[in-house]
């Protein structure tokens, strides 16, 4: 698809095309699990963090709206009534607009990311900073929002997508599905298998405001993993002489309104900060592959039992136990651990390559 011309699109306020507006002050954990989509400040899944059970005569968020992440601008275009997270500084921000439909929706939505992608959860937005930022969409003969083209270009790009995910699946029957089978796993213990390190930083004078830099370069060579959902839980780049790392570890983010229970294996030196923590295995781990391996087998476990009103403390999570295969003496199998993960790789390198073909 051509990339799209933009020389002829205008600039508009937020405020100004649409009604601005926060949920109800609501929170997951005073729910029951149902049918109605919970929309929270998430990233990925169209906001949607979980289904729930609506109280007696509450009153949903109404459907064909924009909702906007105040933590990262994450935002999303829902067609069905739901759930709003509202009450607290990460509540969502909802956008109504009566000339909105699926398909502007999801262009709206997609210009308003973009803008809006330049806050963080250190740098939060609210309903006020939202409003007040300008997007550039294109205008009809009046000089107003281009509703239909939007729709029209939409319905293009969706047809497109299709065909690429036909092209998709067929690359995938190229590849070898196999189902791993854990009836032969043990459970053990996290606290047996990992430590908790204790990273300082070096320098007396640190604090949050520290100097740091998103862009890795000579100086801000060292990963530092924080609350960050994806990235592999990397948030900032900073100097090695300013804090203790380790290679080879895990991150666990145990505080964040999305990431809380995310598990990222950091083979690289690694420092911390705040909202996450670093473990290390106890058994000698050289190869990254097990490191991969074991972060995949600790998030599967821990991550659903976590939220940003219960946050994943290193107290709690090393009281919980992780299935993992074994050798003949009952112990855990970091061969094969790599032997599989070796397989995974070199499956989706094929697919990979078919695809492109």
């Amino acid at each position: 698809m051509k990339p799209i011309d933009t020389a002829q699109w205008k600039e508009f306020i937020i405020k100004d095309l649409f009604t601005v507006k926060r949920p109800s002050p609501r929170s997951q954990t005073n729910y029951d699990e149902g049918n109605v989509p919970f929309v929270a400040s998430g990233n990925f899944n169209n906001g949607v963090l979980k289904y729930l059970e609506p109280k007696k005569d509450e009153v949903l968020d109404a459907g064909n709206c924009i909702t906007v992440s105040p933590i990262d601008g994450s935002s999303f275009y829902q067609e069905n009534d739901f759930l709003g997270r509202g009450g607290a500084g990460s509540s969502i921000i909802l956008l109504y607009n009566p000339d909105l439909n699926r398909y502007n929706g999801y262009f709206l939505a997609t210009v308003i990311r973009t803008v809006c992608r330049k806050y963080a959860y250190s740098d939060m937005a609210n309903k006020d900073t939202i409003g007040a930022e300008k997007i550039k969409l294109p205008v009809d003969e009046a000089g107003k929002p281009d509703f239909s083209y939007m729709e029209s270009y939409m319905k293009n790009l969706e047809f497109t997508v299709s065909s690429s995910l036909t092209d998709l699946l067929s690359a995938k029957k190229c590849g070898i599905s196999k189902i791993i089978d854990t009836s032969n796993w043990e459970n053990f213990k996290i606290e047996d298998l990992f430590e908790k390190l204790e990273l300082k930083t070096l320098k007396k004078d640190f604090n949050k405001t520290f100097d740091v830099s998103e862009i890795q370069d000579d100086e801000f060579s060292l990963p530092l993993v924080n609350a960050k959902h994806f990235n592999n839980g990397i948030m900032y780049y900073g100097r090695e002489c300013d804090f203790e790392a380790s290679e080879m570890t895990i991150d666990i983010v145990k505080n964040g309104a999305i990431a809380t229970g995310d598990v990222y294996a950091q083979p690289q030196k690694t420092g911390v900060l705040w909202d996450a923590y670093l473990i290390k295995p106890k058994a000698e781990i050289k190869s990254e592959l097990v490191l991969f391996f074991l972060a995949t087998a600790l998030e599967k476990a821990i991550k659903d039992k976590f939220s940003y009103d219960d946050k994943c403390i290193w107290q709690k999570v090393k009281k919980m136990s992780i299935p993992l295969p074994i050798t003949n003496s009952k112990a855990p199998d970091y061969g094969y651990m790599e032997k599989y993960m070796m397989y995974i790789l070199g499956n989706t390198e094929n697919l990979l390559d078919n695809l492109g073909a």
